[in-house]
């Protein structure tokens, strides 16, 4: 049944019965594109046009100008740009590995293994599901400071390493992976991890791919960690420097509009990037999560 709502999903042939969808969902899809092609057309504005009343949707004379300003005011900064940059590369890469890690083995431990609070820890985390990061921002940073994590890398980690709706999801595509097949696992002496590694993971792997976008979209949009956790400069993330460096750089708030729509769109593309190859992924996830 997965792979029939899976082939559903992601068709790999035209037909002429979609041709109904595509004018539905054609004009849907331009309606949400405006956004995206708003914010590159707005990097590449000349300054008169940025002000220009009524406002230009599309640039008319598109420029780098506000690129160059962005890179020339982040040379005059005591910690050089590469390093924000590499920062937020190594804890992007490993906050994903370690938060993958953490939800598919928390995900096979509340699906396949039966324990007296099992339903409960289910129950707790579809609780936190209700919580945004604001409402959780007094606790994490207690705990942060109370285990001596204050101003050290792994600050910039610990906090996003475990994500509510990525166990989530991926526990409800688990719960569709028969259980004879972890048994016939099982009868071969094949132990949990091997499980884990052989059966479970080629199967949950769309739901791994969506966790993994989340979690990437989290850790590379994240500017709060830098700003709570954070004092020393050569520790915080990239996505800090650009947004602090367009608001404290320059007294110019023309110049500085410029400059805080060319660094959203550096900051936006990795995202975009990544979403655009493991879509497929994504859409075959909401899909199978709400098979039973």
């Amino acid at each position: 049944m997965s792979a029939i709502a899976g082939s559903r999903m992601n068709p790999r042939r035209f037909s002429a019965s979609q041709i109904k969808f595509y004018i539905i969902l054609l004009p849907i899809a331009l309606i949400m594109l405006l956004p995206l092609v708003f914010i590159i057309n707005h990097a590449f504005k000349p300054l008169d046009e940025l002000f220009a009343f009524p406002p230009k949707f599309f640039v008319s004379k598109p420029t780098f100008d506000n690129f160059i300003r962005l890179f020339k005011a982040g040379s005059t900064t005591t910690v050089p740009m590469i390093v924000y940059l590499l920062n937020s590369v190594v804890i992007t890469i490993l906050t994903v590995f370690l938060n993958l890690f953490v939800t598919i083995t928390a995900a096979y431990a509340l699906s396949k293994k039966k324990y007296k609070f099992t339903g409960r820890l289910v129950s707790i985390n579809q609780t936190a599901l209700m919580f945004c990061g604001t409402v959780v921002a007094i606790p994490t940073y207690i705990v942060i400071s109370r285990i001596g994590l204050m101003n050290t890398f792994m600050a910039n980690i610990l906090p996003l390493i475990a994500m509510p709706v990525g166990l989530f999801l991926v526990k409800q595509f688990m719960d569709q992976v028969p259980n004879d097949l972890i048994e016939a696992a099982k009868v071969e002496g094949a132990n949990d991890f091997h499980i884990i590694l052989k059966v479970i993971i080629p199967i949950v792997k769309p739901s791994l791919a969506t966790v993994g976008i989340l979690t990437f979209q989290a850790v590379w949009n994240n500017t709060s960690t830098s700003s709570l956790y954070i004092t020393a400069e050569k520790l915080k993330t990239f996505a800090y420097y650009l947004n602090t460096l367009t608001m404290t750089t320059t007294g110019n708030t023309i110049v500085g509009v410029g400059m805080q729509a060319a660094s959203t769109v550096i900051i936006f593309l990795p995202n975009l990037i990544i979403f655009l190859i493991l879509q497929s992924q994504v859409m075959s996830t909401m899909a199978y999560s709400g098979i039973k």
